[in-house]
């Protein structure tokens, strides 16, 4: 890796770019590392570079890249942090002290782990950026993990599954979840990683990468018909994720329908629509199977359509449409939300994601660790599910929610006097399970004094809860007050 391929990377991003500093920040780091080894033996400025190169690749700001650049040499070398603040400013100083303080949290089990993750979500919460730079540290270790004794691969794999790639996932950088989640796989998992390969990229790779050919020469000749600018691409499922659904469903690899879709870039959101009409003209959807997270994002503002077909000789083919912008915000999260919303010298917290500021809340609530690692893996690194109202809002929740946690999601005075509730037209008890897509009209009475301690047999989120619970106790307080106070009511 040179420093000329990030700079070449950076112009490409952005060809106003002055990568002045970015070139400085290597000469910086080149002189304090120097004459030092990796285990590999390879010099060891050829890691920050390989870390950097990554920033640039999900167009990460100037100062994230140069924080990449100097990530480890306040930590390896004899430069201190004011040497830094000193040459490149207090911005990237902030960013470097954040990752090398980062860098000392290590995973010793459960307990550890549960620590691990309150501290990381605290450096989150201060800027976002600093764990993109940890992912990006964190991804170049990975690929020279070789270089290590088995059992620090196994720890560091193992680390990397439970905190990093959950982490990257609800920041939407899937370019890097992926690869980190393949290269543990492989770790932790050898003979079914190979296994896996096998019958994916080697058994039927030309029986796929045909299909794929075939429908995309179809398409592109209905799009280009229609005066509709495009790219199509294959994308291929990651092995990781072929596996984990094989076992979340119990099922052989050649029952697994999504292994490959195809991509169909746009220039606007209309077109989007327009390419999702043509396909269905060309292929029979399977109508079970559409989603439009361009109407209905997911929680970390993932935005496409995705459609399946009974495509070529009637297998099921995926197709997913989307703009050059939600693309790339699609395979850089929110490292391209940063790129797009601000610009290299600011960084606003109101455009972070809103479970950040859950985890914190849930922080505040649970001062045992194991408890709190427990709740966050639930109501936030679980399965989330979108809730509609009668007006349309949406709202997101942990898989396995009920009304009531609904009704609590919107406001704690519906919460509070829920008496009855709909879902999808129909009257439901309170402690349905919601799915994705329900649309719950709730009932409410205003007589009514609170919510009911029976409740939290069954309700699932940490805010309904917590509301319950405050709402049961000030009652508690208040019927006891009576007792003393003749009365009052």
């Amino acid at each position: 890796m040179t420093i000329e391929q990030i700079i070449n990377r950076v112009k490409e991003n952005d060809p106003e770019a002055n990568t002045d500093l970015v070139l400085l920040a290597y000469e910086f780091a080149e002189e304090a590392h120097r004459g030092q080894l990796r285990k590999s033996g390879e010099p060891y400025i050829q890691h920050p570079l390989h870390t950097a190169f990554v920033l640039a690749e999900i167009k990460a700001d100037l100062n994230t890249i140069i924080a990449g650049l100097l990530h480890d040499v306040p930590e390896d070398t004899q430069v201190t942090l004011e040497d830094v603040k000193k040459n490149f400013g207090e911005e990237v100083a902030k960013l470097v002290e954040g990752i090398t303080k980062l860098s000392k949290i290590k995973y010793r089990g459960i307990e550890r782990y549960a620590e691990s993750l309150r501290k990381m979500f605290l450096f989150m919460a201060e800027d976002l950026r600093v764990i993109l730079i940890k992912f990006a540290d964190r991804l170049h270790n990975l690929k020279t993990l070789e270089h290590l004794p088995p059992e620090k691969q196994k720890r560091i794999a193992q680390e990397t599954m439970e905190i990093y790639a959950p982490i990257a996932g609800l920041l939407g950088v899937w370019r890097l979840k992926w690869q980190m989640e393949d290269i543990c796989f492989k770790i932790l998992h050898p003979d079914d990683f190979q296994q896996l390969q096998q019958k994916y990229e080697v058994e039927q790779k030309a029986e796929r990468d045909q299909l794929i050919l075939k429908s995309r020469n179809i398409l592109d000749e209905k799009l280009e018909e229609a005066g509709i600018k495009h790219e199509t691409a294959g994308r291929f499922k990651h092995l990781y994720s072929i596996w984990q659904k094989m076992n979340r469903k119990d099922r052989r690899f050649d029952e697994i329908q999504d292994v490959f879709a195809l991509r169909v870039i746009v220039d606007s959101v209309e077109d989007c629509y327009k390419v999702l009409g043509i396909i269905h003209s060309i292929w029979r959807p399977k109508i079970s199977r559409f989603k439009d997270y361009i109407a209905v994002p997911k929680p970390n503002g993932y935005r496409s359509l995705h459609t399946t077909v009974f495509g070529i000789d009637g297998k099921a083919t995926e197709f997913q449409i989307r703009t050059r912008k939600m693309d790339e915000e699609a395979l850089y999260g929110v490292a391209a939300h940063i790129y797009y919303k601000l610009n290299s010298h600011s960084h606003d917290k109101k455009n972070e994601p809103r479970w950040i500021k859950e985890l914190l809340d849930l922080q505040k609530s649970y001062e045992n660790t194991h408890d709190f690692a427990k709740r966050a893996k639930f109501e936030v690194f679980g399965n989330r599910i979108f809730v509609f109202t009668p007006k349309g809002d949406v709202y997101d929740l942990p898989s396995g929610s009920t009304i009531i946690d609904f009704a609590y999601a919107v406001h704690t005075d519906i919460g509070n006097h829920c008496t009855s509730a709909m879902i999808n037209d129909k009257i439901a008890p309170l402690d349905a399970i919601l799915k994705s897509g329900d649309l719950v009209e709730v009932v409410t009475d205003k007589k009514r004094k609170g919510p009911s301690r029976d409740w939290l047999k069954f309700v699932k989120t940490h805010r309904a809860r917590a509301k319950i619970k405050q709402s049961v106790a000030t009652e508690s307080r208040f019927d006891q007050l009576k007792r003393f106070i003749p009365g009052i009511k």
